[in-house]
């Protein structure tokens, strides 16, 4: 199963007539997501047991008849909050048709967003397992009905513009600068000293100052902005060792687990999945091998 424990299963997969919505269906036990972002939203709706996950600094839990809510480029983990594990369905839709059906139906022009991690929602669980269902069964019209209805069911009641303040103390400025440094040389990045030294400030101040802007150290962002960029990569069609040699991983088996830790399957399965299709018959998750 690809790496995963015994009784784990994980399918992520795309709807082609559900455009800019990837979606999971994963039963985990002692998958443990690493610290990551998602470009895209994350509605994830628990059906069995309880998920745990670090939502910026705090630890929240989300069992069933809830749905973990998570804004893009908002850093994360995930695990197990009970001994069996946390079965789930999740639905990743891009910024823009979130931002599209927020215009449309609450009159919010920006960057909107959802204000609390977890919102507890049986019927709004119900429309997410609606949404997996009508594409597994190949149902555009009851698919792209019902995620329109349950993103604007969440907007409402826990939805709200997001616009993330300007960098304006010169540490939140260097972190900013860093970041710009560290996407331009990802293939070849420097040592925090000399990163720190390129920007005219000390190596501890650096740390400090990007953990508290982004959510995590540089080490840990640039691993997480090697595989969002590695995702591009495969979605455009590059062969996973390819891909992982353009980001700055040592080796494929190097993207194979760090993108596993924040995706939720390797890149081989993500690859295909996106080339698309919906699964050989409605109900299971398939068996791909398996995101927080």
């Amino acid at each position: 199963m690809g790496g995963m424990a015994s009784g784990e299963r994980a399918r992520y997969w795309q709807y082609p007539e559900l455009p800019g919505v990837d979606l999971l269906h994963a039963h985990y036990v002692r998958k443990a997501f690493a610290r990551h972002t998602h470009e895209t939203f994350v509605f994830a709706a628990i059906t069995e047991g309880v998920e745990a996950f670090h939502h910026h600094d705090e630890l929240v839990h989300a069992g069933p008849g809830q749905i973990a809510l998570v804004n893009p480029d908002t850093p994360h983990t995930g695990h197990a909050g009970v001994p069996e594990g946390w079965t789930y369905r999740t639905i990743y839709p891009d910024a823009e048709i979130v931002r599209s059906i927020a215009a449309d139906t609450l009159a919010l022009r920006g960057s909107a967003g959802f204000t609390s991690p977890v919102i507890d929602d049986p019927y709004a669980a119900r429309l997410v397992v609606g949404v997996h269902r009508a594409a597994e069964e190949g149902n555009a019209l009851a698919a792209d009905s019902l995620l329109r209805l349950v993103t604007a069911r969440m907007l409402r009641s826990h939805g709200g513009l997001i616009t993330p303040l300007p960098p304006r103390s010169a540490g939140a400025r260097n972190a900013a600068r860093a970041r710009e440094v560290l996407e331009g040389r990802m293939a070849g990045p420097p040592t925090l000293e000399r990163l720190a030294a390129e920007l005219d400030t000390s190596p501890f101040a650096l740390l400090r100052a990007f953990r508290d802007t982004y959510g995590m150290p540089p080490h840990t962002w640039l691993t997480d902005a090697r595989v969002r960029r590695a995702r591009r990569l495969l979605d455009a069609g590059v062969r996973p060792a390819e891909a992982a040699a353009a980001v700055g991983f040592t080796d494929q088996s190097h993207l194979n687990r760090h993108f596993t830790r924040s995706v939720g399957v390797p890149p081989g399965a993500y690859q295909r999945a996106r080339g698309g299709g919906k699964p050989a018959g409605p109900g299971g998750p398939g068996r791909s091998r398996g995101s927080g």
